[in-house]
């Protein structure tokens, strides 16, 4: 493993090394590495490029990593990762790409990520984006993450992705058994001409389900944002969903939260805000020493935490 991706590896999955335990490296659209544990199982699809995760039951303090390097410029990757979790696990699974373009030609990673997350089981699913390259050519990330909860199940889905990429098409859909619970948080940095949308469609169909959806951007020069995160109440459950975003520059902004509710114990919320950097947490900041360029950067970073 050369400098580069070792590079990339830090950024999308904070490793320092390859990682122990269960892992599959891919790289320029082939299988770099890969390691399987005794209770996780990684195995190359027959049919269509990716991968299948098994994950035993009751496997609990273990992880699995995904990371995904793109340094071929006019590639374009495609796979279909599918995860099987077994009842009553607790586990961590890191994921993410990271593109170094040095050419002129886009370079441009599509992953579908589809979890089934069996009874009672714990899942804390880290999402990470990263471009980067001296090179005209575009950098691409369009991930779909689709996400089926049985009973009990619960589910931790951060997803993060903070300067570098060119454009980004990002989905993800969660379907809530009874008594589920799913925290998706979503953070997001564009700038330069950058475009990013998100689309979400958390539907919890059991009673006693449970979401919280989070999304916090910041949104820099002249890039643009668009987000559409949708709740559905289908049985006596409760939703909040809450879009934070701080707009710069002559970017732009567009935030549609919308909640549907089908049954009359649905408890669902949405909230939106849309705002600048408040004069006076930079002036507050700069009375104890930093400039206006390191007191921005400091509001930004702590909002983005």
């Amino acid at each position: 493993m050369n400098s580069m991706d070792a590079h990339l590896l830090r950024e999308i999955a904070d490793l320092e090394r390859v990682p122990q335990g269960a892992y599959n490296i891919r790289k320029n659209g082939k299988l770099e590495g890969r390691n399987n544990s005794a209770n996780i199982t990684i195995e190359s699809k027959e049919d269509k490029p990716g991968i299948d995760i098994r994950i035993a039951p009751h496997t609990r303090n273990e992880s699995v990593h995904i990371p995904v390097i793109v340094t071929q410029t006019g590639l374009k990757d495609l796979v279909y990762n599918d995860f099987y979790i077994g009842d009553g696990c607790d586990v961590d699974i890191v994921a993410g790409c990271g593109i170094h373009n040095s050419g002129c030609e886009t370079a441009q990673h599509d992953g579908i990520h589809t979890f089934h997350v069996g009874k009672n089981a714990k899942v804390r699913y880290v999402e990470k984006h990263y471009g980067e390259g001296e090179g005209t050519g575009a950098r691409i990330l369009n991930p779909h993450t689709i996400v089926y909860l049985e009973e009990g199940a619960s589910i931790q889905l951060e997803t993060v992705q903070l300067r570098g990429v060119d454009s980004t098409k990002r989905y993800t859909k969660v379907v809530l058994d009874a008594g589920a619970e799913a925290v998706v948080t979503e953070r997001l940095l564009t700038h330069g001409q950058q475009f990013a949308e998100s689309k979400m469609d958390v539907i919890l169909n059991g009673e006693g389900a449970k979401t919280q959806v989070i999304s916090r951007s910041v949104a820099q020069d002249e890039s643009v944002q668009m987000f559409y995160p949708q709740v559905e109440g289908n049985a006596q459950c409760f939703g909040h969903v809450q879009c934070d975003s701080i707009i710069m520059g002559k970017a732009k902004v567009s935030s549609i939260p919308a909640i549907v509710a089908n049954h009359m114990d649905a408890q669902l919320i949405h909230e939106a805000a849309i705002g600048k950097i408040a004069g006076d947490q930079i002036l507050k900041l700069m009375t104890l020493g930093l400039s206006e360029e390191e007191a921005e950067q400091k509001i930004l970073d702590g909002f983005l935490q």
